[in-house]
């Protein structure tokens, strides 16, 4: 945004140090070229830029040097800051260099075309000084030199009087000095307020409410909110608004109304804005199209600024807050992500780990669906630039083509051994005592559901276990594999024991992490895999 009102900005002046050159590199100029497209037509007048008139192929996202069928009609403008520090403002254009000829934009021209910047604070926009919004939304012009001079020699004479009491002593000695030095000062000095100490401008004037209140006292969410209306109204005379955490001290409701005002719902916007987000809400409020993630190389100083993809828009409705992440890893559902953050829990309270969060990994629920749907929903945060993981149970076919695509684009892809699902991995994987403390985990954390729990456990047996037996059978360690099966299968399904993050998150942190040696090397390689994509 600061490259977008810098290089459209209507000013003469900016101010530049060393710092802000790539690398301190002094040597290599700072470029920042605006295409302008959706020209007026006084724009498009070959009298006036027609050498600098280019065309742009918004398929392709070329630009032509010059305009022709099928392009649109567009200016370069190029903001070019040397070694010396200087901004010079250009028209770019290989045709116009070729003849020699250079121009910026009229000045009449630029102060239209700039940018609007709707900051946190909007008192600027509440009074009738320079830049104001209100400035823009008619003709108008407050005159108040005459009330006001008025108004300034009325407040010097009434300040005289009373000075004249306040200020005894130190008026006496200056009476004294003056006249022992033979400066004449008149009868006596006195304090009176200096006239052209006393002034008023435009600026002094500004909106206040029916109480006499200046509007600029309410809150800072009330103003934003304010100026943006604003905005939308003056937009003839400003079409483009730059707008830095639109959240800012706006509650959810509020944001939706933020957005609305700036024209996010418009089928036909009347304004341009550009502006930048950490907030979920901001997101699903949103349109795909109207998102981009900003990436920078800071190697190269290079910045990439990625269109979201039409096929994430469910994404970003219901998993907003992944898109706000470094890395994102897909679960299948409910269930692992409440493992990984029952894990993520007992490696911080007892191991002082650095947390799933802390390491800016977010956890999208894939809600399960086809087989092929985790890869879809990666392969659109991969498109973006995103650290992507998958982790998903192997009770079904995992799709070999979608598996091979998304490794080879740099995701890792987290499964269990060939047909098994988390509960399978985990009752199978677990020693007798293990399983024991799983299903007592299962009883105390459905408490309504023990004949339930036990019927499951009988269903998937075919009769020849119980939850009693189970338990029994556990306590002496003399569970088989077979029966571990029994009540994996038992444990799972729809309405499984752990289905929701809840209760999957309590059995990780309570039972699996302080027992996490009791389990077979393959569980553990598996988990300890996950753990280290993380934190990697």
């Amino acid at each position: 945004m600061d490259a977008v009102d810098l290089c459209l900005g209507a000013r003469r002046v900016a101010t530049f140090t060393d710092a802000d050159f790539h690398n301190l590199d002094i040597a290599e100029p700072i470029t920042i070229t605006v295409v302008l497209g959706a020209l007026e037509d006084d724009l498009k007048k070959l009298d006036a830029y027609g050498d600098f008139l280019r065309g742009y192929n918004a398929t392709l996202g070329d630009l032509d040097e010059e305009p022709g069928k099928g392009l649109e009609t567009v200016l370069c403008l190029k903001l070019t800051v040397a070694q010396d520090l200087e901004p010079v403002w250009t028209l770019e254009s290989t045709r116009a260099a070729a003849k020699g000829l250079e121009r910026d934009l009229k000045w009449a021209d630029r102060e239209r075309l700039s940018p609007m910047r709707l900051g946190a604070l909007g008192d600027t926009h509440l009074a009738w000084r320079r830049g104001s919004l209100l400035n823009k939304l008619s003709d108008e012009k407050p005159d108040t030199s005459g009330v006001l001079s008025a108004a300034a020699r009325d407040a010097r004479t009434a300040f005289g009087g009373k000075a004249k009491g306040q200020l005894t002593d130190a008026i006496e000695i200056v009476n004294t000095t003056a006249k022992s030095l033979g400066i004449s000062v008149g009868a006596t000095a006195t304090a009176m307020l200096d006239i052209h100490s006393v002034t008023f401008g435009s600026g002094t004037i500004s909106l206040h409410d029916d109480t006499g209140i200046p509007l600029r006292g309410m809150g800072t969410g009330s103003k934003r909110l304010l100026t943006a209306g604003l905005h939308k109204e003056a937009s003839k005379a400003t079409s483009i608004a730059l707008v830095d955490e639109i959240e800012i001290g706006l509650e959810p409701h509020r944001i939706v109304r933020f957005l609305k005002s700036l024209g996010s719902k418009d089928k036909m916007p009347s304004v341009q804005v550009f502006a930048t987000s950490h907030s979920p809400i901001v997101l699903q409020e949103l349109s795909h199209g109207q998102v981009h993630v900003v990436r920078h190389d800071k190697a190269l100083g290079h910045t990439h600024v990625l269109a979201v993809p039409a096929d994430a828009q469910g994404a970003l409705r219901a998993t907003s807050n992944a898109f706000l992440a470094k890395s994102v890893m897909i679960c299948e559902g409910k269930t692992e992500i409440g493992f990984i953050r029952g894990i993520d829990l007992f490696r911080i309270e007892v191991k002082g780990k650095e947390s799933v969060d802390a390491a800016g990994v977010s956890l999208l629920d894939c809600d399960g669906g086809s087989e092929t749907r985790p890869f879809e929903r990666a392969a659109s945060f991969q498109s973006l630039g995103y650290r992507v993981a998958i982790f998903i149970d192997n009770d079904r076919t995992i799709p070999a083509a979608e598996a091979k695509l998304f490794t080879d684009n740099g995701g890792e892809l987290f499964h269990w051994a060939a047909g098994q699902s988390i509960e399978d991995a985990i009752i199978c994987s677990a020693s007798d005592a293990t399983v024991l403390a799983i299903l007592e985990a299962a009883v105390e954390l459905n408490p309504d559901d023990e004949s339930s729990i036990d019927g499951k456990i009988r269903t998937a047996s075919g009769g020849q276990l119980t939850l009693e037996n189970a338990k029994a059978l556990a306590d002496v360690g003399c569970l088989t594999l077979q029966q571990k099966g029994w009540i994996a299968k038992a444990a799972g399904g729809k309405k499984g024991w752990f289905k929701d993050i809840g209760r999957m998150e309590s059995l990780a942190r309570d039972v699996i992490a302080p027992k996490f040696k009791e389990f077979d090397p393959p569980f553990r390689t598996v988990v300890q895999s996950i753990l280290t994509w993380v934190v990697k």
